[in-house]
């Protein structure tokens, strides 16, 4: 029986427009950026960078481009909260004998810019719904990683098998699942978390 649910937070409740960064981008930035853009993107996710030295790569990464102009194009992927989404999660959070968590890849000016986005009160109505707010940057562990989920098992006294993962990246829930945890690969525009119940 599963009473546990770790839930992502991107395309599983806040909806996302991924590609939107890059669409601004001109083809021979994206090129010369090359790998060195996702290793940024990957210091900054689990802390290692702070937002100054992150935006400063990046405008070396990009010269030309302002540190305004950068940050209005990394929060462009951000787009809204449905409030449908927002009342299930509420409901189910009253509901035994389920224990929530969140377990998100973000990033400091990401989570600033949906504070900002949604409003203090719907964010603080979302965060309330968890028991524990797992966000990659604040926690210096990231998804796929194995130890991640690791962390938020034995931090928890979790047991995998009454457990469930929901993500929208299959790299994700395939390491959830090689740890006995039950994964839900989202399908997002196919699929919405609000049919959870019909997934336990």
């Amino acid at each position: 029986m599963i009473s546990n649910i770790i839930f992502d937070f991107g395309d599983v409740f806040l909806n996302l427009d991924k590609s939107a960064p890059y669409r601004d981008l001109t083809e021979q930035e994206l090129v010369q950026a090359g790998p060195e853009l996702y290793a940024i993107n990957s210091a900054y996710e689990i802390g290692t960078l702070d937002s100054p030295t992150f935006i400063k790569k990046m405008r070396q990464l990009f010269n030309g481009r302002s540190s305004h102009e950068l940050e209005i194009l990394w929060n462009s992927m951000l787009l809204d909260l449905p409030e449908e989404r927002l009342l299930f999660l509420e409901k189910l959070s009253a509901e035994e004998p389920y224990r929530l968590f969140l377990l998100s890849n973000t990033n400091e000016l990401h989570i600033s810019h949906v504070k900002a986005s949604i409003g203090m009160e719907r964010f603080s109505r979302f965060k309330n719904c968890f028991e524990q707010f797992y966000l990659s940057h604040e926690i210096g562990l990231r998804k796929p990683e194995e130890a991640v989920f690791r962390y938020v098992l034995e931090e928890n006294k979790l047991n995998p098998e009454e457990t469930m993962f929901i993500d929208d990246t299959l790299e994700h829930v395939e390491a959830a699942r090689r740890l006995g945890i039950k994964g839900w690969h989202l399908q997002v525009g196919k699929e919405d978390v609000t049919e959870l119940k019909s997934r336990l």
